[in-house]
């Protein structure tokens, strides 16, 4: 078995301590994979000066592995093995304009099923008990390539799903409607049934009818077993963006949802490893990746409890390399005590900064697409 195989078999998703050495083998195995097979990677290690060969020698070298900004991927296509043989396509949602295209081979969609499983039954978010899906996103719908639309559909198979009901509809001639009415009178017609609710879905549309509800003097209670869990960021209603205390009481007072069963989700579609909080609700790192907060200036690294650009590592991904992404979130890496017990170092999200931001102060991504716009 590849080293890269071994850490997505590894049983505890949070014992980051011990795992360190193998997922320090399975980057390295995956950096020379995508050296190469990818030519653009290549060239951008060479002009770099990184030799996946010679550098990479211990644990502490991850840090110098060149960091590929998520703009960049909005830009270009970057796959390190022909089309032909990647099973699942997708797309970011493309909220800023432009769409990262991301594939996936059956080995590394494998490796994330069993992160997937592993994950999901240590939250105890696995459950043969049927629920109702109430979906705070995109319809899927074959045709449509988002990875937020696949990745929402596929969390409805955790449980057998009763029904599916989302609040961002799909018209043939029109696309997609949002039509949060729906989903409020679906809320109250199974908040008097027996099956339990799960709802998935963005943050802000979520707050939003939660909060028409409220102003509505709406107040319901879910059946027993209901879950509220949350993903994809709140994305352009950033400006929004509510304290999660603020957002659990509001889903407790309209919905009747204790803050225990309240699950959030972190991720993205170039970083496609399942981040999920605690039960103090923090993101602990799982075995399966490590983050990297660096100095938005210098990309220098930063030490645990500063806040920095997030850069986030996996080795999960054989089809493009997808081994050190810089994301446009600012974040700091916590390592005191936890509540819920885990040991593994957790990572807070502070917000968002935006592209020309990130242009501006991360030298490293306005390099690479210079380069890159050069060669065409």
């Amino acid at each position: 078995m590849s080293k890269k195989g071994k850490l997505f078999a590894y049983k505890k998703p949070y014992n980051t301590k011990e795992s360190d050495d193998l997922f320090f083998a399975a980057m390295k195995e995956n950096c020379i994979f995508q050296y190469e097979h990818n030519a653009d990677y290549k060239r951008i290690l060479d002009k770099k000066g990184f030799s996946p060969y010679k550098d990479l020698n211990g644990y502490e070298d991850l840090k110098d592995i060149p960091v590929i900004p998520t703009l960049y991927f909005k830009k270009h296509e970057m796959f390190s093995m022909p089309k032909r043989k990647m099973l699942i396509k997708a797309t970011s949602s493309g909220t800023s304009g432009n769409k990262s295209h991301i594939g996936f081979n059956f080995k590394s969609l494998w490796r994330g099923l069993r992160m997937v499983i592993r994950v999901t039954r240590y939250h105890h978010l696995l459950s043969f008990r049927r629920s109702r899906y109430v979906i705070f996103g995109y319809e899927y719908n074959r045709k449509v390539e988002m990875a937020i639309a696949k990745t929402a559909y596929g969390f409805t198979f955790f449980t057998p799903a009763r029904s599916r009901d989302y609040a961002i509809r799909y018209d043939k001639k029109e696309g997609y409607k949002l039509d949060l009415e729906n989903i409020k009178e679906k809320l109250i017609k199974y908040s008097k049934g027996k099956t339990p609710v799960r709802t998935i879905g963005f943050p802000a549309y979520t707050y939003f009818l939660l909060k028409q509800m409220k102003e509505e003097g709406l107040r319901i209670k879910l059946p027993k077993g209901s879950k509220i869990t949350l993903g994809g960021g709140w994305k352009q209603f950033y400006a929004e963006k509510v304290e999660k205390e603020d957002f659990y009481a509001l889903v407790k007072e309209v919905l009747g949802v204790e803050d225990k069963d309240i699950v959030e989700f972190f991720g993205a579609v170039e970083h496609p490893i399942l981040w999920t909080d605690c039960r103090a609700h923090h993101f602990h790192v799982p075995v399966y990746a490590r983050v990297i907060i660096r100095d938005p200036f210098t990309l220098e690294p930063l030490p645990n409890g500063k806040i920095g650009l997030i850069n986030l590592l996996t080795p999960m991904v054989d089809s493009m390399p997808l081994l050190s992404i810089m994301t446009d979130d600012l974040g700091v890496l916590h390592e005191e005590k936890c509540p819920c017990g885990e040991t593994s170092p957790y990572l807070e999200i502070i917000g968002r900064v935006g592209i020309k931001d990130i242009v501006t102060c991360a030298s490293g991504a306005e390099e690479f697409l210079k380069g890159e716009e050069e060669k065409k």
